[in-house]
């Protein structure tokens, strides 16, 4: 097996059994890092002191039967905007250049402590405000697709690490997408949970009242692996995971406007292959998300102007302009307006609690495009702002109505299928 590109927890068994050694496998991803033409345009910056002597402590507990778990040895990345002491911690953004930690955010200590080894921070979207990727002002990592499409964000590199076999798997965070956009546009598994389900505190905000850490990785399992260990709690079984008897509901209407033929032929073909695993489909259209993403201009950047207002105004330039227009578009929100679009989200989501309340997941396209050409749009800022808000249009559902959602691969290139649940 070609270990560095085997899921994490396979990688865990082959430490519990002796065939892999935590201490080779963190050097040969260190060393494939180094050794890789786009290396640095994935990776901010590797920890290779702290990731070698995270293994060597890792390789000493396999010695003594004392592992703390399936993933104690398993090497993975972190998203440039989760705190890491005394590792430059940026978010993308010349605005934080050279900011330095003095501790680790919450999960990354805990993730430690199960014996996971961080190799490095991932670069990523501007301060995590776009669904693309696209960052002329640090880096843009390439799509593991095809070097020159848009590898999708804000965790972009997060998802390019797993994808090119630089990273066991990631860790990211997603505020309307950018767990899952990613994961689709690389053919990975993205995990987002629920908000407040995974600790917050030690990363760096984009919007407080939408943001949650989550993993990007090759398998289900590994997310949920990587999920307990953020949270510090034990892995959901698998074991007996079943299409069978499954109540799924497609999400029509919004969804599909607009959408281009790949992705929507893909999500057709796997609903297809659900039911005939034995997945109960049923379709609607609920009115209820047309509300929903009508009130997402009033909740999503005036609160993330709110937090960056001053940084942002004492450097504009400093920013990607489209980036920039995006944080300024949040600036004349009335308090009034952003009150009473939470009062009308909150409304919403239990409209839609008792909607679906007989379903076990909802599924969609996770991204209604594909990749698009990442020079076009960092030269086009009309079709960066048309493709943005099209690759964030139905992942932002589930963060509009407080849902955990999963992308799962398809099959076909790019194209993922978003389940989202209770």
């Amino acid at each position: 097996m070609e270990w560095l590109k085997a899921p994490a927890a396979e990688q865990g068994r082959a430490i519990l059994a002796g065939l892999i050694s935590p201490v080779e496998q963190a050097e040969a991803y260190l060393d494939a890092i180094a050794r890789h033409p786009y290396g640095k345009r994935i990776y901010a910056r590797t920890t290779p002191g702290r990731a070698r002597a995270e293994a060597i402590a890792a390789h000493d507990r396999a010695r003594a039967g004392l592992r703390r778990g399936l993933l104690d040895g398993v090497a993975i990345s972190w998203k440039d905007n989760i705190d890491s002491s005394g590792i430059a911690t940026e978010a993308g953004s010349r605005l934080l250049s050279k900011r330095m930690p003095s501790q680790d955010a919450a999960i990354l200590a805990g993730a430690t402590l199960d014996g996971l080894v961080c190799l490095g921070k991932t670069h990523m979207t501007e301060l995590a405000f776009s669904g693309l990727g696209v960052n002329p002002m640090t880096a843009t990592p390439p799509n593991s697709i095809d070097p020159a499409l848009a590898p999708g964000g804000s965790s972009s590199g997060a998802a390019v690490s797993v994808a090119l076999g630089l990273a066991a798997a990631a860790i990211g965070t997603d505020t309307g997408g950018s767990l899952r956009v990613p994961a689709a546009w690389n053919g990975l598994v993205g995990f987002k949970p629920t908000h407040g389900a995974v600790s917050g505190a030690g990363v760096v905000p984009l919007c407080r009242r939408f943001d949650v850490a989550g993993p990007i990785a090759r398998t289900v399992e590994d997310c949920a692996e990587i999920y307990a260990a953020l949270r510090g709690d034990n892995a959901t079984d698998l074991s007996s995971a079943s299409a069978r008897g499954l109540r799924l509901m497609v999400l029509d209407g919004i969804p599909f406007d607009g959408a281009r033929q790949g992705p929507v032929a893909a999500f057709e073909d796997a609903v297809r292959r659900l039911a005939g695993a034995g997945a109960r489909v049923t379709h609607a259209a609920p009115p209820c998300i047309a509300e929903a993403i009508a009130l997402a201009p009033t909740l999503f950047a005036p609160e993330a102007y709110g937090i960056w207002r001053d940084q942002i105004e004492d450097a504009p330039e400093l920013m990607y302009p489209p980036i920039l227009e995006r944080f300024r578009g949040g600036a004349t929100t009335l308090a009034a307006d952003y009150v009473a679009g939470w009062e009308s989200l909150n409304r919403l989501r239990a409209d839609w609690a008792r909607l679906v309340a007989g379903f076990d997941a909802v599924i969609l396209p996770t991204v209604p495009i594909l990749p698009p050409d990442a020079a076009r749009l960092a030269t086009e800022p009309d079709f960066f702002t048309a493709e943005n808000l099209l690759a964030l249009r139905n992942t932002r559902i589930a963060n509009l109505l407080g849902l955990p959602a999963i992308s799962l691969p398809t099959g076909q290139p790019a194209c993922g299928i978003m389940l989202m649940g209770r």
